[in-house]
């Protein structure tokens, strides 16, 4: 579905942010990207987005080059308190993007409600953000990439702005949607766990600039669990290899 070819981004102060980044992503697949700080996450995400032309290589989706924002993508931002409207409800929140699509209000707002009910909360759909925790705030900017109904959902950072125990089950509702929903995913984390625990593959950048430095498969049994998968030896020794290439060691 994707394919990112010699991918290479310099600013205009010189800062050149990645160097000759390909990648293949199958549909359906989730793939964690990894790396660490100032590797140039963040800039092969924005660019795959539409957000930012690199300055060389080629990004296409289904064989085509992208120019500008992709239809069928959406993208789910770390900072969700300022991604979302405060003068807006919930459901209105979720329901903005598809007013791109040109459905009407009453279209817009069903598919908003049925979007919440995916992430368990329908009955905040009247509230406004600022009366959400920002758990809840973050399942709501989910929600408004689901409504969209994206074949492609980039997500940065999602989940590295919440406590421990609500991104775990943060990650266990992507895990679920995804399933549910059938879409591609991306997702850049600094969390190694985060990456082997809801990834099909774990694809590590190194260095400044950023290259692909390990592409790596994640045999990980389905369902799985927070508790039993983490406890796995598949997992311990999975782990402890991506966390060695981000940190620049040699594999074990």
């Amino acid at each position: 579905m994707l394919d990112v070819k010699a991918l290479s981004h310099t600013y205009p102060d010189g800062y050149s942010a990645v160097r000759e980044i390909s990648l293949h992503v199958d549909e359906g697949e989730l793939v964690s990207i990894v790396g660490p700080s100032g590797c140039g996450k963040s800039t092969l995400l924005r660019c795959i987005a539409g957000l930012q032309h690199p300055s060389e290589g080629e990004i296409q989706i289904d064989g085509r080059p992208i120019d500008g924002v992709p239809d069928g993508l959406a993208v789910v931002f770390q900072d969700y308190s300022r991604s979302l409207y405060p003068w807006l409800t919930i459901r209105d929140n979720v329901a903005l993007p598809l007013r791109r699509r040109g459905l009407s209000r009453p279209l817009r707002r069903a598919a908003a409600l049925e979007a919440l009910e995916s992430v368990g909360l329908t009955s905040f759909a009247r509230r406004h953000p600022w009366q959400l925790s920002g758990g809840m705030q973050q399942r709501v900017s989910i929600a408004r990439a689901l409504a969209y109904r994206p074949r492609l959902l980039l997500m940065d950072e999602p989940f590295g702005s919440v406590d421990a125990q609500t991104r775990e089950e943060l990650e266990d509702l992507l895990l679920e949607l995804r399933g549910g929903y059938g879409m591609t995913i991306l997702l850049v984390t600094h969390d190694i766990d985060e990456s082997v625990y809801v990834g099909d593959r774990v694809v590590v950048l190194g260095g400044s600039p950023g290259g692909v430095r390990a592409d790596l498969p994640v045999s990980l049994p389905s369902p799985r669990d927070q508790i039993t998968t983490r406890e796995s030896r598949e997992f311990v020794t999975l782990r402890s290899e991506v966390g060695r290439l981000v940190r620049g060691r040699p594999a074990g």
